[in-house]
């Protein structure tokens, strides 16, 4: 019993620590309570992405984490965010919107466009890249244009999702989380 409580206490401070990149057991898939918005309906949303303009291009989702260093999710026109690719960005044809410095006003730095909607051109590398700080290998686009389409697109997966900016709690089936 004495090492079973010490066991829950060490887990309770690990699912604590503000730069946790795991997943934590608790309510609402262990992130907290939905914190992105509970519109549009999820009908509204599957209206929305089955009427889209199609065309060779992406619609991206900005995800920023962090101390990570992928970018956040891509998906082709009419697919749904369930099966968009949590990428990393090749940045020799172009720069992501917010090539900024990772310190200053919140609005003038590195991820101010956390949760943006963008429509983008270019196309995947072929390689998978490392990022150290999210143990995840993913897949790299090398984007030629980024085109911004809505700064307030509510909720990502679920009208259940909570964001937060230390730790990794927006994934799909795309993403496979390090045990």
């Amino acid at each position: 019993m004495k090492h079973l409580m010490r066991s829950l206490a060490l887990a309770a401070v690990a699912c604590s620590s503000s730069l946790t990149l795991t997943n934590c057991a608790g309510t609402y898939g262990g992130y907290g309570k939905p914190n992105m918005g509970t519109t549009p309906t999820t009908e509204e949303r599957s209206l929305q992405i089955s009427s889209e303009p199609t065309g060779n291009f992406y619609y991206g989702r900005r995800y920023f984490v962090y101390k990570t260093r992928f970018w956040g999710y891509l998906r082709k026109p009419r697919q749904p965010w369930s099966e968009a690719a949590l990428v990393i960005m090749n940045e020799n044809s172009t720069y992501q919107p917010d090539r900024l410095p990772e310190d200053g006003p919140y609005d003038e730095r590195h991820g101010y466009d956390q949760n943006y909607n963008y429509k983008i051109t270019g196309s995947y590398t072929g390689r998978k890249i490392y990022d150290p700080n999210s143990n995840l290998f993913l897949p790299e686009f090398r984007a030629t244009s980024f085109k911004l389409i809505d700064r307030s697109p509510g909720w990502l997966f679920s009208p259940a999702d909570h964001y937060n900016p230390s730790v990794i709690t927006l994934t799909n089936k795309s993403v496979q989380m390090p045990r």
